[in-house]
């Protein structure tokens, strides 16, 4: 299975669609304060991966790669999906399925970050990202 993985502002998956608003970065500019981070992220279910259950579990991780725990809890928004063939998709068809996953009142320190997707325990996609200080502000 593949994905693709945005960090991005704000994100709503919708009838099949992502609406997305302020993507594609991979920095920020505000160490310590409260920030908003949402993920917009599509997975490719392949024909024969679709009508069974799967587990998708989106982990932010520090740069040694430790899960980020805030209030005993890690960072980790996850879930299972099982997506449905329509009648007459051919074989080898791939499905698209969009979620989104907005989260606030993170708190991080300088330094470099990771969001990491898997599906069923495999890595699917990264998403690397540097929380550094204000421009002018040494």
């Amino acid at each position: 299975m593949e994905a693709d993985l945005l960090l991005c502002d704000h994100a709503e998956a919708i009838n099949g669609k992502l609406y997305i608003m302020g993507a594609a970065w991979n920095l920020l500019q505000a160490p310590g304060q409260a920030i908003t981070i949402a993920l917009a992220i599509v997975v490719k279910v392949a024909w024969d991966e679709a009508d069974a259950p799967h587990e998708l579990v989106a982990e932010l991780l520090d740069a040694d790669g430790e899960r980020i725990i805030v209030n005993g809890e890690a960072v980790a928004p996850s879930g299972r999906f099982e997506l449905g063939r329509p009648a007459g998709l051919k074989p080898g068809s791939t499905l698209n399925m969009p979620l989104a996953f907005n989260l606030t009142g993170l708190v991080l320190g300088t330094g470099q970050y990771e969001w990491r997707l898997t599906i069923d325990g495999d890595t699917v996609a990264r998403a690397p990202f540097a929380v550094v200080e204000p421009l002018g502000v040494a």
